[in-house]
C-alpha cells in the first residue's frame, strides 16, 4: 500500500485493520530508539545499528532503507511469521520499498491511494500544521515524483470519500482471495475430502 503523505493512506489502513482480522500490519525493524508509547515488537522491531547491519548483510530484509538518520526495513522473518498464522499481510511502504518488496514478492498485490486533487493533498498537508513552508514544498514535489509512478500499480484507489476507499480497497482484498492460484488448495482439499469418502476412489 503506497500513497504520497496527505493521501489519506494511514486512515483507510486503520479501517481495514478494524474490520478484516485476517489482515495484519507487517512489523518493521527500525535503528531509531522507541518513543515512550511505543512497544517492542508491535510498533517496530527496535535494533541496534550493528544488528540491523548483520541483517543487511545476511540478506535478511525483504526491504529496508535509510531515512534521515536511521534505517528501517521488513525482514523476510517477520513475512514468514505472519504468513505462518494464514495472515494477508500488508504493507504501509513509500515507492522505493514498494519496488524491493515487489522483487522479493512478486506475487505481492500493489495498491496506490491517491488524493482526488493535488490541491486537496495540499489542503491536507496545511491542515496538519506541522511542516513549515519549506517542508510543505518538499512534500509537495515528493508526491507529485510518487504519483508518476501510479500506473505502475495494480489497483489505484482515489481517497475522496472514506468509507467509499475503505469499500474498495476491502473489495480488492476480497477479489485477491478468490483468485485461483490463491483459492486452488480449497478445490484441492474437497477433491481429496470426495476420495476419502468413497466419492471418485474406492476407500481401502
Amino acid at each position: 500500500m503506497t500513497g504520497p503523505s496527505g493521501s489519506g493512506k494511514s486512515t483507510v489502513l486503520e479501517r481495514l485493520m478494524a474490520r478484516d482480522p485476517r489482515l495484519a500490519l507487517s512489523v518493521s525493524h527500525t535503528t531509531r530508539s522507541p518513543r515512550p508509547a511505543e512497544q517492542q515488537g508491535v510498533c517496530y522491531h527496535y535494533v541496534s545499528d550493528e544488528a540491523f547491519a548483520a541483517l543487511v548483510e545476511a540478506g535478511g530484509f525483504a526491504e529496508w532503507a535509510d531515512v534521515h538518520v536511521h534505517r528501517y526495513g521488513t525482514s523476510h522473518a517477520e513475512i514468514a511469521r505472519l504468513r505462518a498464522e494464514g495472515r494477508d499481510i500488508i504493507f504501509d511502504i513509500d515507492v522505493q520499498g514498494g519496488d524491493q518488496l515487489h522483487a522479493a514478492y512478486p506475487d505481492a498485490v500493489r495498491v496506490f491511494v491517491l488524493p482526488p486533487s493535488m490541491a486537496v493533498l495540499e489542503a491536507r498537508l496545511r491542515g496538519r500544521g506541522t511542516e513549515t513552508a519549506e517542508q510543505l514544498e518538499v512534500r509537495l514535489n515528493n508526491a507529485r515524483g510518487e504519483i508518476a509512478r501510479a500506473g505502475d500499480y495494480d489497483y489505484i484507489i482515489v481517497n475522496d470519500r472514506l468509507e467509499e476507499a475503505v469499500e474498495d480497497f476491502h473489495a480488492i482484498i476480497q477479489a485477491e482471495r478468490r483468485r485461483a492460484e490463491r483459492a486452488g488448495p480449497i478445490a484441492q482439499r474437497l477433491l481429496a475430502e470426495g476420495r476419502r469418502d468413497g466419492h471418485g476412489e474406492q476407500q481401502l
